[in-house]
């Protein structure tokens, strides 16, 4: 079993796909667009095979801060050295760190980002 995709719904879709396709070496495919429906996606691929796709509509309304859904996503980046660079270089762009690195209770060395929206992503090994 494997994770296909992963999607967000987002204001920002231009700006949500040059983050991920810049800082992580995605690749989106053409911009679907459904002008009936006034939506707009992009799939994100990433080298590993895995998918992200960010839609956007015009008729989407504020949500709470918290909810039910989507919590983080994981980067495994490969090594702690790979971690440090990468939340070296984007905490340098101006991109939000809201966990430096660190080896969490569990064991894992990672640290976490902000991406445009505020989605959590985490640096993993």
């Amino acid at each position: 079993m494997k994770i296909e995709h992963i999607a967000i719904w987002t204001k920002h879709l231009e700006e949500m796909k040059d983050f991920y396709t810049r800082f992580f070496k995605g690749t989106a495919n053409e911009k679907y667009i459904n002008p009936k429906k006034q939506f707009e996606s992009y799939f994100i691929q990433f080298q590993s095979g895995t998918r992200l796709e960010l839609m956007r509509r015009p008729d989407l309304t504020p949500g709470k801060e918290e909810m039910e859904g989507y919590a983080h996503m994981a980067f495994s980046l490969g090594s702690r050295e790979k971690v440090d660079e990468m939340t070296r270089r984007l905490k340098e762009e101006g991109v939000p760190v809201v966990g430096e690195p660190r080896v969490t209770g569990d064991g894992y060395y990672e640290s976490v980002i902000q991406d445009p929206d505020g989605n959590l992503v985490e640096l993993t090994v």
